[in-house]
C-alpha cells in the first residue's frame, strides 16, 4: 500500500477530529479501491467514523449531459452500497459554477485527515495539489489506477515493449497487493456533518437528477446527450464485464473487426473509476483457471505467453494491463503527456518536415464534428462517437490518422482529435485517450517507410485498406447518415 500513498502536504493527523474524510474524485467505486481501503484503515486505527464525499462540478471543460448522467448513475450506485455498508456518504452535484467552493474546506475542518484519489490527468491533479496547500489537515492521495503503482517506475517508457519487460519483471511481486473487494465500516457511528454545511451544500437528489429532464437546469452542454443504453455505475460495469467474459473466446480473432462486437466495452467504467482493473483481471484469471505458476519467465516482454492463459485472454490482458498502464506511467511522469510537445523527437521532426505538404482534402473542426468528410467509413466512425460516446478500437486508429492527413497542420490535428474525443467519448480525458491520440502521431511507435506526404515517417493507414481487411458493410449500415 505504501507505494500507492503520496503525501500532498506536511500537515499532521488531527487525532481529536470527528471523522476521516475520503474525498472521492477518480476511483468512484465502493470496492477494489485502495484509497477507500486507506481511509477505512485510518478510521479503524483512530476509532473514527468515515465520511465519503463525492462531488461533481459543473464548471469543468466539456461538462455535458453525457458525462454528468454517467457519473450521477455511479453516484447513485455508490449511495446504495455505502448505505448497506453503514458508511456515511455525501454526494454533491454543483448547481452553478463555483457553488461548491468552500465545501471541501468545510468538511475537512472537523476531519482527522483527508484521503483522496491520485489521478494524473485533466484538472484532478492540479485540484489535489491546491487542496494540499489550503487544508490544515493531512492530505494523502492514493493510487488505485492499475495493478502497478503508476509512479513505481523511475522513468517514462517510450515503447510498449520496453514497459512490458519492466512490468513482467515486477508484476509478480504486486499481484498479491490487491484492494478489498467490499467496504467494511470500522465503527458503527455515522460521521457527523454540521447543519450549516448541509444547509449550504445539501446532499444531491440523485433520483431527481437521473429522472427525465433532471439535468436541464444545470449549466452544462445539453447538446451532447447521454448514451441511453450505456448507464454508469459499478453495477452496470459488472454486467458489462459479465457479458464480455461470455464472449472472451472471440477476442483474439475478432477484436479488430468493426462488424463484430468482440471488444470489452469496459473503458468508460475504468475511466470514471466505476470498475477496478484488479476486479477485471481477477475475473479473467478465475475464468481461465489461472495460478501464479502459469507465469512464463521465458516469455518476459512478449505480447503473448507470459500469463500462461488462452490466446484471447493473453491479448485482452496485454491491452488492459500493458497498454493501459503504459499511459498512466507516461502521464504520471511526463507533464507533457497531453500536449503535442510531448511527442517523440523523431515524430515531431518528421511531421514538421512535411507540415507544408499539399493536402488533397482539408477540413476544419466543424466539418469533422458533423461527420461531413468525403470518406464514408471515417464519417461512420465519427457518427458512432457522436451517438455512443465511443469508436470501435481499430477504427479509432484510422479515425485519428485521417484527421492528421486532412488537417492544416499536425498540431491542428492533435487539437481536433483532443477536442472531439474529450467532448464526446465517455472514456476521454484519460491517460489512455492521450496515449491513443499521441500514438496516431508517433508516440510508442517507430519510424516507418516509405516516407509519405503529410505523414513523413509516421505510420500510415487508409480506409481502403481497412475495408479490404475487414467487411465493414454492417458497420457502414449501422452508422450511416
Amino acid at each position: 500500500m505504501n507505494a500507492r500513498v503520496r503525501d500532498i502536504n506536511d500537515e499532521p493527523v488531527q487525532r481529536e477530529g470527528a471523522y476521516v474524510l475520503y474525498w472521492m474524485i477518480a476511483a468512484r467505486r465502493t470496492s477494489y479501491n485502495f484509497a477507500l481501503d486507506r481511509a477505512l484503515s485510518l478510521s479503524q486505527e483512530l476509532d473514527k467514523p468515515l465520511l465519503v464525499f463525492e462531488p461533481l462540478r459543473v464548471g469543468y471543460r466539456w461538462a455535458s449531459d453525457r458525462l454528468h448522467s454517467f457519473i450521477v448513475d455511479g453516484m447513485a450506485a455508490n449511495g446504495r452500497a455505502f448505505g448497506e455498508a453503514g458508511i456515511t456518504y455525501h454526494p454533491y452535484v454543483e448547481p452553478q459554477p463555483d457553488d461548491g467552493k468552500g465545501l471541501l474546506e468545510a468538511l475537512a475542518e472537523p476531519a482527522v485527515a483527508v484521503v483522496t484519489d491520485d489521478y494524473p490527468t485533466f484538472f484532478l491533479a492540479r485540484m489535489v495539489r491546491t487542496a494540499g496547500t489550503k487544508l490544515n489537515r493531512r492530505v494523502e492521495a492514493v493510487d488505485s489506477n492499475g495493478l502497478l503503482p503508476m509512479r513505481q517506475a523511475d522513468r517514462s517508457y517510450p515503447t510498449a515493449h520496453q514497459f512490458r519487460r519492466y512490468l513482467h519483471a515486477v508484476l509478480p511481486h504486486r499481484l498479491a497487493d490487491a484492494p478489498e473487494p467490499a467496504p467494511r465500516a470500522a465503527t458503527s457511528e455515522s460521521a457527523p456533518i454540521e447543519e450549516r454545511v448541509l444547509a449550504r451544500w445539501p446532499r444531491a437528489d440523485l433520483d431527481a437528477l437521473r429522472g427525465a429532464g433532471g439535468l436541464d437546469r444545470l449549466p452544462i452542454d445539453h447538446t451532447v446527450s447521454p448514451v441511453e443504453d450505456w448507464p454508469g455505475g459499478q453495477d452496470a460495469a459488472r454486467e458489462v464485464l459479465r457479458q464480455f467474459l461470455d464472449r472472451l473466446d472471440r477476442y483474439a480473432e475478432s477484436r479488430n473487426d468493426p462488424s463484430e462486437g468482440a471488444t470489452s466495452g469496459l473503458s468508460p467504467y475504468l475511466h470514471f473509476g466505476h470498475l477496478s482493473v484488479h476486479e477485471v483481471v481477477d475475473a479473467v484469471l478465475e475464468r481461465e483457471g489461472w495460478s501464479p505458476s502459469h507465469v512464463s519467465e521465458s516469455a518476459r516482454g512478449k505480447r503473448a505467453g507470459w500469463w500462461g492463459v488462452s490466446e484471447s485472454a493473453e491479448g485482452f490482458l496485454d491491452e488492459l494491463v500493458t497498454w493501459r498502464e503504459l499511459g498512466f506511467n507516461n502521464c504520471a511522469l511526463d507533464a507533457a503527456c497531453d500536449r503535442f510537445a510531448g511527442l517523440p523527437e523523431w515524430a515531431q521532426r518528421t511531421l514538421a518536415e512535411h507540415e507544408r505538404d499539399p493536402r488533397q482534402h482539408l477540413y476544419d473542426l466543424e466539418i469533422f464534428e458533423m461527420a461531413g468528410t468525403h470518406d464514408e467509413l471515417w464519417n461512420a466512425a465519427q457518427r458512432q462517437l457522436l451517438r455512443e460516446g465511443r469508436i470501435h478500437g481499430y477504427l479509432r486508429m484510422l479515425w485519428g490518422k485521417k484527421i492528421l492527413e486532412w488537417s492544416e497542420s499536425p498540431q491542428a490535428a492533435f487539437d481536433i482529435m483532443l477536442e472531439l474525443n474529450n467532448t464526446y467519448a465517455l472514456d476521454g480525458r484519460d491517460p489512455n485517450s492521450y496515449s491513443g491520440i499521441s500514438w496516431v502521431l508517433g508516440r510508442y511507435d517507430r519510424p516507418w517507410g516509405p516516407e509519405r506526404p503529410v505523414f513523413g515517417k509516421v505510420r500510415y493507414m487508409t480506409s481502403e485498406n481497412t475495408a479490404r481487411k475487414y467487411d465493414v458493410t454492417g458497420y457502414l449500415e449501422r452508422y450511416g447518415e
